[in-house]
């Protein structure tokens, strides 16, 4: 009963992550190529999305409203605040991730198919944080790399439930168990 508190506890990010480093290692690391940041998409009210649902039309998608795009255009300040200017962004092809991405203005933003959502389609998941691991672990040192995709996608990965608009900072390489450094969000 203990642990299914603590497990509790840290997904509400009451008690910190095992092995979490000080949030100023954890920048210093995703500064220098040693860590990515992934995220969860601004807020974007309601769940899942609804039926009809068509990835290459927006108006099928729950979208963010203009909180989520005035939380999503914040992350630029806070993240030039702590020495990142510019980044590699990678997004899941939904409207609301892509949207988040694009409002940050760190950078071009490039679809990855492994971090769409599979709220609907749990089955895929497993496949999906396998695909992300190798896609991020393949990538070549430079710029700062950003990650915005879906709560079910961070939890799967992570073991944290990330609230809209918040990160994980996870140090590389990743792995099915990665090392959470940090959680970050502007609004704290």
């Amino acid at each position: 009963m203990k642990t299914r508190l603590v497990f509790f506890l840290m997904i509400l990010g009451l008690v910190p992550v095992k092995g979490v480093a000080s949030e100023e290692q954890a920048w210093t690391a995703l500064r220098e190529g040693r860590a990515v940041l992934m995220m969860r998409h601004a807020l974007a009210p309601g769940t899942g999305d609804p039926g009809g649902f068509d990835l290459e039309d927006c108006s099928t998608q729950r979208n963010l409203n203009s909180v989520g795009r005035e939380q999503a255009r914040s992350w630029k300040p806070f993240l030039e605040s702590r020495g990142i200017a510019e980044a590699r962004v990678f997004s899941s092809q939904w409207c609301r991730c892509l949207d988040t991405a694009r409002e940050m203005e760190m950078g071009e933003v490039t679809g990855w198919p492994a971090l769409n959502s599979f709220f609907r389609n749990r089955g895929d998941g497993d496949t999906q944080t396998r695909q992300t691991i190798a896609l991020v672990n393949e990538l070549e040192p430079g710029a700062a790399v950003i990650l915005v995709s879906h709560q079910v996608n961070v939890t799967a990965l992570t073991g944290v439930f990330p609230a809209s608009n918040e990160g994980v900072i996870l140090a590389l390489p990743l792995s099915e168990n990665p090392t959470v450094l940090a959680r970050v969000s502007p609004g704290r």
